[in-house]
């Protein structure tokens, strides 16, 4: 069973779980908002609300799942910063998840099928875009292109669907998660944020002292 969040765009907190007879996973609880500018003022509750609609206690949980971007710095930072908090104070793993994975295995969990092109936006007027070709044998996207940064007005022709998110499940970030522990296929991130351009803020090369 997993805490899993995403800020990536806006904010969303689930737990999930594994049917360990079945193999079958679950979304248990789930809570989040669209707004893109609230992660820190709303993300202790959504914690806490989910914990309470799941009935569990931290003692039940075997990590904590985030959502790594694409996304833009000062939101995705949030939702990473607190998930590795979670995980440290209960003692168990954190585990990284691409959010654009999770939104391509949710369109295809809805039913969508084939090539398929998932596109947030990055700010600054340029899109992050990432392609897909169905799932695999463990139900995991299976991404073919990506995560990269595009223009708005240059971003590539989809090969087949094109689908423009404003908000990722972190539900489908903790089944992602569930799916991938059960097929020995973890990690499936990297753990570092995927901001995808340069910080705007540099290092100064500090003042020389002269003696």
């Amino acid at each position: 069973m997993l805490l899993a969040i995403d800020t990536s765009t806006g904010t969303s907190v689930a737990v999930v779980d594994r049917d360990g007879a079945t193999g079958a996973v679950s979304c248990l609880a789930e809570s989040g908002t669209d707004d893109t500018m609230r992660h820190a003022e709303v993300i202790g509750g959504f914690i806490r609300d989910v914990m309470m609609a799941a009935g569990i206690g931290r003692d039940r949980l075997s990590g904590v799942a985030a959502g790594m971007g694409p996304g833009p710095f000062t939101g995705l930072r949030v939702g990473i910063a607190a998930a590795h908090a979670f995980a440290l104070g209960i003692g168990r793993p954190f585990v990284p998840v691409v959010s654009h994975d999770a939104i391509a295995f949710s369109r295809y969990r809805a039913g969508d099928t084939g090539p398929l092109q998932v596109v947030t936006d990055a700010r600054r007027r340029e899109f992050a875009v990432s392609e897909y070709d169905g799932l695999d044998a463990d139900g995991l996207p299976v991404r073919v292109l990506g995560p990269e940064l595009a223009p708005r007005d240059e971003v590539p022709a989809a090969r087949g669907i094109r689908f423009d998110a404003t908000v990722v499940s972190a539900g489908a970030i903790g089944m992602l998660a569930e799916l991938a522990f059960a097929a020995g296929r973890l990690p499936l991130a990297d753990d570092a944020p995927l901001y995808l351009r340069a910080p705007d803020v540099t290092p100064s090369p500090g003042k020389r002292v002269l003696q």
